[in-house]
Formats: structure tokens, C-alpha cells, sequence
């Protein structure tokens, strides 16, 4: 397995980000294998699918270049750079890292991903100009529009697993961060199934970087930091909250039509205030109705009580659609 062997004080300096550059990495990869493992996610990849595929057919280069960087288990490392641990990185200042590797390093990068040498029509000087490219591109047409939504959902997470960090511990916070991911206990962090040597990284800093879509990675700039990108727990579809918010605004009145609107998927009390902008009594008092009038159930998982809508509540909201 992927094992990372982790000290006190890398734990205790270790934080969660948020990466503009890799929400667009991870939107890039979704748009690559066409992946949209949530029906709420359709909608928004049938949008923007054909505009990407168009973009591939007028550049050949980048389109082999794209099956070279995600045909296989393992992304070139030059592709995922990882992010400085600042509070609000710029994605140009993100981007710069990928456009400004030497050329021979991306070419060595894509053999390992590949496993054998690169086809004659990548060796060339221009991939990670090619790659930053692409990835602007995809910045500016399918992540940009929806980025302050995508940015509520991203805080959402991160305030939720603090509170899970707060009150279980590491084993609490990374279990289920994505799939493979284990905290074994002793300081070992088990990052995925793959059979690679141990790796050392007491004294460094650990990020761990949330993304919309359901991809993840781990990286590093050794030897002082290591990223876990890892999927967010919620959903970036149905934040868009036009037409039926009006609709429901009118009936249940706002607050309480915001909070009923978000709960399409499991979300917890810490994640609704954090989503809606609303204080923790204002969310507790609409779930407190909502429950009462049967449109929400809630369960428990783990240490967090999670609520979501009940075939009632889906009834109410899609007949405003």
C-alpha cells in the first residue's frame, strides 16, 4: 500500500485548502473520462462536454497529450503541482508552476505515467505550456461561471471535517476521505492500495485540498510539503437554486427554502450554515420544521448527524421546477 509515516508535529501543522488550480485539475478529469457519478452532475457535464471535446478536435496535440496524462493510474507529477498552503493561492500564480517546467521534466514525468516512451508527437518543448493551456481553458469556461458556488461547497467540507478532526481525531477526519485513504494509527497514513515503498514525511507540512468533482491525488514538493487532494462530501449541483428558490421562497419562506433546496444530498447542521450564509440557530430552527413536516429525515454517521430530503421533499421541490 501507499503509506506516508507522519510525526506529531506534522500533524499539528497540518491544514486544509482550498486550490483553485486543483478544483480545475480535477474538473479537467472529469471532462476527460466524462464522468459524472451524481445525477445532479449530469446536467452540468452535458453542458460543457461538447465545448471541450470541440476544443480537443482543434488541437490534436493536446487531446493525445490529455490520454498520455490520464490514460493510466498514475498523473504525471508536473500536472499536479502542490499548493503553497497560502489562504487564497491566485490560479495564475498556481498555473505558472505547470507552464514553467522544463520541458524535459514534463517528457520524463509522462514515461512514468505511461509506462513507455512517449509517442513522436509529444516529443516536443511546448507540453507544459500545452498543459497550462488547457487548463486555463477549462478555468475560464467550466469552472470560473460557477467558482463561488464550487467555493461554498469546498468551505462546507472543510468546516465539517474540522469539526470531525475536532471530535474523533485523525481516524475521524480521513478514513473516508477517498477511497483507499485509511489513518492506520502509530502515525501511518495509508494514501491508497497501491504496493509503493513507505515514505517519510515527518517534518513537513500535510495540506489536505478538497475538490467538486469525484477525483483525487496525492503530491508532494519534498521535502517540506505533501497534499492529499481528495473528492468533497457535497455536491456542487443544485446550488444554483433558480427557479425554484423564488418558488419556495414564497411558500416556506427563504431561510427555511435554502436550507430544504441543499439537502439533496446527506449534509450536516456545520455544512448548511456554512452553505447558506445563515447562523447555526437559524439553520437548527428550519431543520426543526422541515423534520416536523416530514420533508427531511436525518441519520447519524459516525460522530455527525446528517440530514436530507425525503421523497416529500423531492416531490415539493421538483414541482416548482
Amino acid at each position: 500500500m501507499g503509506l506516508w509515516r507522519i510525526d506529531a508535529d506534522t500533524l499539528a501543522s497540518s491544514r486544509f485548502v482550498v486550490s483553485a488550480l486543483a478544483e480545475a485539475t480535477a474538473t479537467l478529469m472529469a471532462l476527460a473520462t466524462a464522468s459524472a457519478p451524481h445525477p445532479g452532475q449530469r446536467a452540468w457535464l452535458d453542458h460543457h462536454l461538447p465545448a471541450y471535446r470541440e476544443r480537443l478536435a482543434t488541437d490534436p496535440v493536446t487531446a493525445l497529450l490529455v490520454t498520455a496524462q490520464l490514460g493510466s493510474h498514475w498523473i504525471p507529477d508536473y500536472l499536479t503541482p502542490t499548493p503553497s498552503g497560502e489562504a487564497d493561492p491566485d490560479f495564475y500564480d498556481e498555473l505558472a508552476q505547470i507552464r514553467d517546467t522544463p520541458a524535459e521534466v514534463a517528457q520524463a514525468d509522462l514515461v512514468v505515467a505511461l509506462g513507455r516512451p512517449l509517442p513522436d508527437q509529444l516529443n516536443r518543448r511546448d507540453l507544459p505550456e500545452r498543459s497550462a493551456d488547457l487548463l486555463d481553458w477549462v478555468w475560464t469556461h467550466a469552472v470560473l461561471p460557477s467558482w463561488k458556488s464550487r467555493r461554498q461547497v469546498l468551505e462546507a467540507d472543510v468546516v465539517a471535517r474540522t469539526r470531525q478532526l475536532s471530535r474523533g481525531g485523525w481516524a475521524a477526519a480521513l478514513d473516508d476521505i477517498r477511497p483507499g485513504t485509511r489513518w492506520l494509527g502509530g502515525g501511518r497514513l495509508q494514501i491508497n492500495a497501491y504496493d509503493y515503498p513507505p515514505r517519510e514525511i515527518s517534518g513537513a507540512q500535510l495540506l489536505l485540498v478538497p475538490v467538486t468533482p469525484r477525483q483525487g491525488w496525492a503530491s508532494w514538493a519534498e521535502p517540506h510539503r505533501y497534499a492529499l487532494v481528495y473528492p468533497c462530501s457535497g455536491v456542487l449541483a443544485g446550488l444554483n437554486l433558480s427557479p425554484a428558490a423564488g418558488a419556495l421562497a414564497r411558500l416556506l419562506g427563504a431561510g427555511r427554502a435554502a436550507v430544504l433546496l441543499r439537502l439533496d444530498t446527506p449534509k450536516s447542521t456545520t455544512q448548511l450554515v456554512a452553505l447558506t450564509g445563515q447562523g447555526l440557530g437559524s439553520v437548527g430552527r428550519h431543520l426543526k420544521v422541515l423534520l416536523e413536516a416530514r420533508l427531511i429525515e436525518r441519520r447519524r454517521a459516525g460522530r455527525s448527524v446528517l440530514y436530507y430530503r425525503t421523497s416529500t421533499g423531492d416531490v415539493l421541490v421538483q414541482a416548482q421546477d
